[in-house]
């Protein structure tokens, strides 16, 4: 039976409430359902190894999936393609920009098998006011001036929590998401959170981490401090890492970090 939380009060980003443990969840991955999208339940959730997902008809889920879905540096797979993708040029990239935007921009995006979206208008305020506040943080592809791509996420310490990503261009998503992840490892992150498996993800590295490997991966990177603020502000020089540079480079390609194309349909967004 799923353990129903109730009316909480809502707390701010700097009080903590303690879930139940995730080992009782159900087969499914739900920990609980009920309380609030308030900032201190929300970081207390991804602290925990739990995240928000529900839609319209039913309470506020709470979720942490056993296998769990993530990128890690040493899983980071960038095809050939992607690689001549990147060298392109075609597009620019931004943080923090258009969190919003990119938000909505992700609300909207047809998934096959799925009825209308979890990202609810009070998921988008919540959010946002988590921008706001530093810990949420959204990557723009732009192309000839036009937002054509982007994601957004949690970061605490030095993991990612990736919720969504869109695209109107293509190649534009994952040439954001592989230009976000090199930085991010680059800057000493530990994993990218997927949260669950998605064939995309999958061609770009995504593995299946079982409930302990990933609470242990999640606890190291929690040790690291937060990289708090308007990331466009922190990091004016993104996308630019030494990862990048030696990816892009024609006398630098390395097998561990490129190679090729294993699966049908690596590529296709």
């Amino acid at each position: 039976m799923i353990r129903f939380l109730g009316r909480l009060e809502e707390l701010d980003s700097d009080r903590a409430y303690r879930f139940p443990p995730i080992q009782e969840a159900s087969p499914e991955g739900i920990v609980c359902a009920g309380g609030n999208l308030s900032p201190g339940m929300l970081l207390s959730a991804y602290r925990q190894g739990i995240f928000p997902w529900y839609n319209d008809d039913e309470p506020i889920l709470w979720w942490s999936p056993n296998p769990r879905f993530a990128v890690l540096p040493e899983t980071l797979h960038v095809s050939h393609s992607s690689v001549r993708l990147l060298r392109k040029a075609d597009y620019g990239f931004s943080l923090d920009k258009k969190f919003r935007t990119v938000m909505e921009a992700c609300a909207k995006v047809f998934r096959p098998g799925q009825e209308g979206t979890w990202i609810r208008p009070e998921m988008i305020e919540a959010y946002t006011r988590l921008h706001y506040l530093g810990y949420a943080h959204s990557l723009e592809v732009w192309k000839d001036g036009l937002l054509v791509g982007g994601l957004y996420g949690i970061s605490l310490g030095g993991a990612f929590f990736g919720e969504s990503m869109f695209s109107l261009s293509p190649g534009a998503s994952r040439a954001g998401f592989l230009s976000l992840a090199l930085w991010l490892f680059d800057q000493g992150f530990l994993l990218i959170d997927s949260q669950v498996h998605t064939f995309y993800v999958e061609t770009m590295g995504g593995v299946d981490l079982p409930r302990g490997s990933y609470m242990a991966k999640l606890d190291k990177a929690l040790r690291m401090p937060d990289r708090k603020g308007n990331w466009s502000e922190l990091f004016p020089s993104f996308p630019k890492s030494e990862a990048l540079t030696r990816l892009l480079s024609p006398r630098s390609v390395s097998r561990s970090r490129i190679e090729k194309e294993r699966r049908p349909g690596a590529d296709v967004e």
